[in-house]
């Protein structure tokens, strides 16, 4: 959970009178696990625990699981036939779950907590009760403004059921798909960047742009000639997101430019669709706050679900929700997942191991939560918002850098993971 998220949910359910029992599973959710198809037979096998877990969408599966043990042990506990499970499932679970009561044709785009396989079970035998599973997110709110709950709960930002879980990147080694075409993608990423200096060249890679440029590209990538030069990154890690009306899972590309130019925060945005667009392998693109990324990423900090990987994105978390606060700037954004990725930047890789993580802020504008666009510093977040939220972050023990995800939904979901 957030920092203080507990403690302010009960004080909350609390003061409209009801009698709340907090039960603390951390541990129990930490070492959970589930049932998975075995690899050489139909057979079913358990998974890994959580925190041994780098797969996103089994990561989700084990958190659901447990969430449902855990509250069919809080039922036995009361008379059954008076209590059922209530929940705030949402239409957007549904779709995204890839559930029946959404669509026939429903893909999985990631599997959320309340619509896991043990849930749709509790489901079938009458034990949840989902008075909002038909609606979104926006209309959800306009009922709790009907029915006068306080502002600040009615307005306050989603929370993934899974919490901080698919939050946290976890990876442990690199991906073998990075290491075979992180030269070819690489270069087709500054060809793209570089295009209109490079367009008068010959070469195999140039043509094949080439073909998939309209007019509007290519004056829009001519249009660059005129501003400081932005220098794409590959990035070794993988994220969730959608194309067409499926669940991709592909790689990240990270912006940086020399220290002290200015940044063209529309153009970056008009960039980022291009490159998506350009490139399959890639549902996501970033600033990176800082000097310029001088070399390619080769290693990444090995990173599960523990403990200590929690804190550190719980610290980050809360330091970019209070100057979001300060700035009285929540209102400005419907959503702002704060990630914590195993990247280590400005180091000798041959020297210096990948020990820290970096963080992406994901500040995102929807009315339904199924589409919606990146957040722009200078026209939804004031501009000393955004410098100062990456001040704060990178005061936080063990961050090396601070991205800024400028991908609209799709091909980007709202969260990582």
């Amino acid at each position: 959970m957030r920092k203080q998220e507990s403690t302010l949910v009960v004080q909350a359910l609390k003061g409209i009178g009801l009698d709340v029992k907090r039960v603390d599973c951390e541990y129990r959710f930490l070492n959970g696990r589930t049932w998975v198809p075995g690899q050489h037979n139909n057979k079913a096998q358990l998974s890994d625990c959580l925190n041994k877990v780098v797969d996103p969408e089994l990561k989700r599966k084990i958190i659901g699981d447990v969430f449902m043990q855990v509250m069919s042990e809080m039922l036995e506990e009361l008379d059954q036939d008076k209590y059922v499970l209530a929940q705030g499932t949402l239409a957007p679970d549904l779709i995204e779950s890839g559930s029946l009561l959404s669509s026939s044709h429903a893909d999985t785009i990631k599997t959320h907590h309340n619509d896991s396989p043990l849930a749709r079970e509790f489901r079938k035998q009458g034990k949840i009760l989902e008075p909002l599973r038909t609606f979104y997110k926006d209309e959800v709110r306009e009922l709790g403004r009907e029915l006068n709950l306080p502002a600040d709960l009615v307005n306050r930002h989603p929370f993934p059921g899974p919490g901080l879980a698919p939050r946290i990147i976890c990876q442990v080694d690199l991906f073998a798909w990075y290491l075979e075409n992180y030269n070819d993608l690489n270069n087709r990423l500054n060809l793209i960047c570089s295009y209109h200096r490079l367009k008068t060249t010959q070469s195999q890679m140039l043509n094949s742009l080439e073909a998939q440029l309209s007019d509007n590209n290519r004056e829009f990538l001519m249009s660059l000639a005129g501003l400081p030069a932005i220098y794409p990154v590959l990035l070794p890690i993988r994220t969730v997101g959608v194309q067409g009306d499926g669940r991709s899972y592909s790689y990240g590309v990270g912006f940086s430019q020399e220290s002290g130019s200015p940044v063209n925060w529309e153009t970056l945005s008009q960039l980022t669709r291009l490159v998506t667009m350009l490139c399959p392998n890639i549902n996501r693109c970033c600033y990176i706050f800082g000097d310029k990324v001088e070399a390619p990423i080769r290693d990444i900090t090995p990173t599960l679900l523990s403990p200590s990987t929690v804190a550190r994105l719980r610290e980050a978390d809360a330091a970019a929700m209070d100057v979001l606060k300060q700035h009285d700037a929540l209102k400005n954004i419907s959503q702002m997942p704060v990630v914590l990725i195993p990247l280590h930047f400005d180091r000798d890789c041959r020297h210096v191991p990948s020990t820290k993580h970096s963080v992406v802020l994901r500040p995102f504008v929807t009315q339904d939560f199924m589409t919606g666009q990146a957040a722009l510093p200078g026209k939804h977040l004031p501009m000393e918002c955004v410098q100062d939220i990456v001040k704060q972050v990178r005061s936080v023990l063990g961050i090396s850098r601070v991205l800024y995800d400028l991908t609209d939904k799709p091909p980007g979901t709202t969260e990582w993971e």
